[in-house]
Parts: structure tokens; sequence; C-alpha cells
């Protein structure tokens, strides 16, 4: 039996003068009762208590021992109180990164939500296209477009985003409006790069079970998603991201819906957070509302 089931058995047994009651009133059976203070009391090379076949009288040493039993156990009680409450009210700081375009058009205008919810949690947010050292950046967990090639990460995939294909007027005027995938000849697309990739330009589309990769022709490479956008609107060319980050340019027109019958793969996301089986509360309940966040797009 651990040390701080003994204390409080003694504990009992002292405040009601009885093993039998003291028995009876932690739902154990005697003998436990009677073995666990014999230990106690070897292992503390003291006697604790004074017993005859009338009554039990607690010793000096046991008298000591009482005293410092109540603080700890009262300490001990206390901080298993601190986090149960911690499981039922979240409460701290968390710091969380990702792309500029999933933060500013789905998750921060959902945030309020998640604050009504859990008021005492304060929330960080960092918006960042590269690779994030989570442990010495002190971010508590990321979400990406890629699964961690980290294994001191857990990388798990939470959603799959509908992209689409998509440039501004400018651009099909001055290059047309692809109707097929052999349309698309003579096009070119906004380059892109991840600190960790090489530059790509090319688009894929979704055909039967099959992906088709079409490589075109850049005069201008980005990294980040708001620059990916920014280049299109621009002119520069073909790009291809979710239909929810660009919803508000095609509706005001900004940018044009091309291809729309071959719809490309849709995008994976990923959260990441460090390894462990336990996770604290405020990082739990965080993970958990981002995972219904993009469970309903």
């Amino acid at each position: 039996m651990d040390q701080i089931q003994a204390m409080r058995i003694f504990i009992r047994i002292k405040e009601l003068a009885s093993f039998s009651r003291a028995a009876e009133d932690l739902d154990l059976p005697r003998a436990t009762v009677s073995t666990t203070l014999k230990n106690l009391e070897q292992r503390l090379g003291v006697r604790l208590f004074l017993r005859t076949t009338r009554q039990v009288k607690i010793t000096v040493e046991g008298e000591l021992y009482y005293q410092r039993c109540i603080q700890l156990i009262s300490a001990f009680d206390e901080t298993e109180n601190l986090f149960a409450h911690q499981q039922a009210q979240p409460a701290g700081s968390v710091r969380i990164d990702m792309p500029h375009s999933l933060a500013r058009e789905i998750v921060l205008p959902a945030l309020p939500k998640f604050s009504a919810r859990y008021p005492h949690i304060s929330l960080t947010v960092s918006a960042n296209d590269n690779a994030v050292d989570l442990l010495h950046q002190g971010v508590d967990c990321v979400i990406r477009a890629w699964p961690s090639e980290n294994e001191n990460l857990q990388s798990r995939p939470i959603a799959m985003l509908p992209q689409t294909t998509c440039a501004s007027k400018d651009y099909l005027q001055r290059f047309g409006n692809p109707h097929s995938v052999e349309d698309l000849a003579g096009h070119q697309a906004v380059g892109y790069f991840f600190a960790h990739q090489r530059p790509e330009s090319h688009l894929e589309f979704s055909v039967g079970h099959q992906i088709q990769r079409v490589p075109l022709a850049h005069t201008l490479t980005v990294s980040g998603a708001d620059a990916y956008i920014a280049a299109a609107k621009a002119g520069y060319g073909l790009i291809q991201t979710s239909r929810q980050v660009v919803s508000q340019e095609i509706a005001r027109g900004d940018l044009v819906e091309v291809l729309p019958q071959l719809t490309p793969p849709p995008m994976p996301l990923y959260i990441m957070y460090p390894p462990g089986r336990f996770l604290a509360p405020r990082v739990r309940v965080l993970l958990d509302w981002l995972i219904e966040l993009f469970a309903r797009l």
C-alpha cells in the first residue's frame, strides 16, 4: 500500500480512536488497517499508538506524526484538486502557429467562440508558413499542410480542405480561359516554395482515381499563402489553394475560378504538437476545438 494511503489510515485511526471504526469508515478489512499501521511503525521506527483490548491511545511520537500527516495530506489533496479544476475549467497560456491565410479566414473569425467557452485561457496566435521548432520557440502546437518530418512531434490529420484553381481577370484576358487540361499549354503558374522544399510551379487535378500533374512555366515564385494569393491577383499566373481561403476574392471578382469541372485534390491539414501521453488541459481543449472547427468546413 502506498504511503499516502497509509497516512490516511493512520489519521482515521487517531481521529476515531479505533481500528475497527477506521476500517469501517475507509471500507477496508480490519486486517488491512492493522497490517498497514504495523508496517508504518516499522518503517518510521517508532510506536504510534498504545493499544489495549479496551482502547487505542496515540503516543507523543504519534501526535507529532499526526500533525505532519494532516499538513501533507492537505497539501496533496489541494494539488489534486488544482488539476481537477484544470480539467473542468482549463486555464493558462497557449501559443499556436499556423499559416497566415488559415488564421485570417478560418481560425481568428471563429476564435471568440473558443474564448467564450474557455475564458481563462490566454491565446497567442502566430502566423507563419514555414517550419517551426516548437520546443525552442515555446509553441504548443502548429497547423501545417504537410505532416511533420520531425520524429519528436506528434502529427495528426485534422481536415481535407477543398481546393480551387483560380487566376485574375487580367491574367485570363492575356492568356485565355482554359476549358480543359490541354488548354493549359502556354499558361503559367505562380511558383511556390517552402523553406524545406524546392520551388514548384505546377497544377494538380483529380481525374478519376488518378492525380494529373501539369507543370507550368513561372515568372514569379513566392513563399507564404498571402503572397501566393496576392501574386495571382496581380496577374502572375494560376494558383491552387483552399476554396475557403479565397472565397472572398472570388466573390469580389478579384479572382476567377478556372476549370471548375476539374477539381484539385483536397489540401490535407495536420496539427502537430510535442509527443506525450498527457497533454495539458489548456492545450488539449484547443486541439479538440480546432479539430471540431475544421470538421465543419
